[in-house]
């Protein structure tokens, strides 16, 4: 097979003619008349010998061999003016555009923000509170950090982190509203950061998928659940990244000593040909030296002394692994519930 490719300004001509499906649109983008691009069209056909084009419709109209060759035509294009851009950035200091999971942004990385500002100065950053990995195939955005299973077509993803769910509330509603054992639940709002998944998941962990439930208030993200326990609304699910700042600094408290592991995972992505890039190389090499330095632990209750369950200790029982960012799966050992005494 020939290793020789076809002139550069007749594939840009057949480009821009097939995805206008207008020759005269094509020359308008391209700045060249239209005859100029018909007679590159027709160059490029006697080169590859073939029809790119069905003549005679009102609308250019791509034959079979035409559109077999316009997807590598145009992802040839992207990738070279991407690296254009990249070519042209200097190494250490630019925009550089992150797209981030709500809750990781709030309450983990804007914390630590300054610390790469201090590295980075000359870096400026624009942050986007998204979880949406359509993002990855968008130009404006550089860095995706993503909650969910890794599997995102024709792009780099690296593990971030794992992380584990429990219940998470604030030390103020404690003080006028105990939860001492798994019923007092029903006393308390539940707060949900999906569609109820995560707490079923910790609810069958603990062994009271039963338990009567009181209010429940339904946010579209962990953040805005996560933001309500604070503010003394209810009982939301916490996990080990997000939640550890809160907890640290008794903002928190987690009342009972279960955690569940979540289905995904976070993972930091991005485009093949964007990795390459030295001012994405820092960002992400900085991410993942923040999180080696948090050594993050698993949650201790605020309990003092073990209580005995409704009907069964949680010891021996199932943890049921799964979240509400997705379904059930394998299980592994639970650990035993204590109950915080206040005060």
């Amino acid at each position: 097979m020939s290793s020789r490719l076809p002139p550069l300004n007749p594939l840009r001509a057949f480009e821009a003619a097939a995805r206008h499906g207008s020759v005269s649109l094509a020359a308008q983008e391209l700045s060249v008349t239209h005859g100029a691009i018909s007679h590159q069209i027709k160059a490029l056909e006697a080169t590859l010998d073939v029809k790119l084009f069905e003549r005679g419709a009102q609308r250019l109209k791509l034959t079979a061999q035409g559109a077999l060759l316009l997807p590598a035509v145009s992802n040839a294009f992207a990738e070279i003016a991407a690296a254009t851009a990249m070519v042209k950035r200097p190494s250490t200091s630019g925009e550089l555009s992150v797209t981030c999971v709500p809750a990781l942004l709030s309450l983990w990385l804007i914390p630590r923000l300054n610390q790469f500002t201090e590295q980075y100065p000359d870096i400026r950053l624009t942050l986007t509170a998204s979880n949406d990995a359509d993002h990855l195939r968008s130009p404006d955005v550089d860095i995706c950090i993503l909650y969910g299973d890794g599997n995102w077509a024709d792009c780099w993803a690296r593990l971030w982190s794992h992380l584990r769910l429990f219940p998470v509330v604030s030390p103020t509603l404690l003080n006028s509203r105990p939860l001492r054992t798994l019923r007092d639940l029903r006393d308390h709002v539940m707060l949900h950061g999906d569609d109820g998944r995560e707490w079923n998941t910790w609810l069958a962990a603990a062994d009271a998928t039963g338990l009567p439930r009181g209010p429940q208030h339904f946010m579209s993200d962990a953040r805005l659940s996560t933001e309500a326990a604070l503010h003394g609304q209810g009982v939301a699910l916490g996990d080990t990244i997000t939640a550890s700042d809160l907890i640290a600094k008794g903002e928190l408290i987690v009342p009972f000593d279960l955690t569940v592991p979540a289905n995904d995972a976070f993972y930091v992505a991005c485009r093949s040909e964007v990795r390459a890039a030295p001012i994405v190389r820092v960002f992400i090499d900085w991410l993942f030296a923040s999180l080696g330095a948090d050594s993050i632990a698993e949650p201790q209750t605020a309990a003092r002394r073990i209580i005995r369950r409704r009907n069964s200790k949680i010891a021996g029982k199932p943890i049921v692994k799964g979240s509400a960012r997705g379904p059930a799966s394998k299980q592994a050992p639970a650990r035993r519930a204590k109950r915080r005494i206040k005060p």
